[in-house]
């Protein structure tokens, strides 16, 4: 049976003040674990219905029951493990960058990683004000492509304000972006679900881009943030 101190280590590290204070995330799901199992980060614990025969003092085999007690998940898959939190790299700055300015909603993070793996893209640098990447859901919509891409939380402006590269931005009103000549190198700039692209890193987008509306009333007010990014990254590798 798991002890209370056991517990309280486990569910405090859904708060995101907790998770720097430790230096621990929490990862759930046998094919998610695996994944981060075979990458670089280092395994804290794991809590587990049925073994996954790694190092003894790693693993410790609990009951179904014990295993919703510590679940973030309203149907907890078998198993629940800590990982220790990587520290970030430096950004390479030699190809195309994504950029994200307070994007809020842990899904949206999660899939923007994803699509930044399948595309390519080893960095991704985010605001400040960005929801946390080791947040629990971020890390269940990463599907494991967070130990692919490096992310790193900066003041986001002055990252860009600093910048020899071109910087694209992208807006409902701006160039479309299927009649642009795309570089390799650059900064895709994505902005908040609710307000896009904040007015104090607007002033340094060089080059604001949309993806153009087909439809016959033209009534749909914007696509999400994810959605957008996976069209631009398609139209950026494209070139």
């Amino acid at each position: 049976m798991l002890s209370k101190n056991q517990i309280k280590l486990i569910t405090r590290l859904k708060q995101k003040k907790y998770r720097l204070q430790d230096g621990f995330f929490v990862v759930e799901g046998i094919k998610t674990i695996k994944e981060l199992l075979q990458s670089n980060l280092t395994l804290h614990v794991l809590y587990t219905t049925e073994t996954f025969n790694i190092d003894a003092k790693n693993e410790i085999l609990i009951s179904e029951e014990d295993l919703k007690r510590i679940s973030f998940l309203k149907t907890p898959n078998k198993a629940l493990a800590i990982f220790k939190t990587p520290k970030a790299k430096v950004v390479e700055t030699n190809r195309l960058i994504v950029a994200l300015d307070a994007v809020r909603d842990p899904g949206n993070l999660g899939t923007i990683i994803r699509l930044c793996d399948w595309f390519g893209i080893t960095d991704l640098v985010c605001s400040k004000e960005t929801v946390d990447c080791f947040n629990p859901k971020v890390i269940q919509a990463t599907m494991g492509s967070i130990t692919r891409v490096n992310i790193s939380y900066i003041n986001l402006e002055a990252f860009i304000k600093n910048t020899d590269l071109p910087v694209f931005g992208a807006f409902m009103k701006g160039e479309t972006v299927y009649n642009k000549q795309l570089p390799k190198k650059g900064i895709l700039v994505m902005g908040n679900e609710a307000n896009g692209i904040s007015n104090a890193i607007e002033t340094y987008i060089t080059e604001k881009i949309s993806i153009p509306r087909f439809g016959d009333l033209q009534a749909t007010e914007s696509l999400n943030v994810a959605t957008a990014t996976a069209i631009l990254l398609s139209e950026f590798r494209r070139g």
